[in-house]
């Protein structure tokens, strides 16, 4: 089977490429490559990681809105139509998305 990745975009800037390595009924699990754009998304993931984890739920889900309104897109490299809406969480070199 092939290797499964997208390129995650904002237009025509690279922000990352996540490289699937499970996945499950609701969440694929990636590794995660920064791209020449990622310096300027990063504090946003981190501001949404945060949050979740000191159980701020409203702070929480006013980073993930704002990370949706970056208009970001997985692009598959396989070819196919990019994915628009999709819930994306990134660590390190991690990265985890739902759509």
């Amino acid at each position: 089977m092939a290797e499964q990745s997208w390129q995650l975009r904002q237009g025509e800037r690279l922000v990352g490429t996540l490289v699937l390595e499970s996945g499950d009924m609701f969440w694929s699990d990636c590794h995660f490559e920064p791209g020449p754009a990622w310096e300027e998304f990063a504090p946003l993931f981190a501001a949404s990681r945060d949050a979740w984890r000191r159980g701020d739920e409203g702070a929480a889900l006013a980073a993930d809105e704002t990370i949706y309104a970056q208009d970001l897109l997985l692009v598959p490299d396989s070819g196919g139509a990019p994915i628009a809406e999709f819930l994306i969480r990134i660590e390190g070199e991690v990265a985890r998305f739902r759509h």
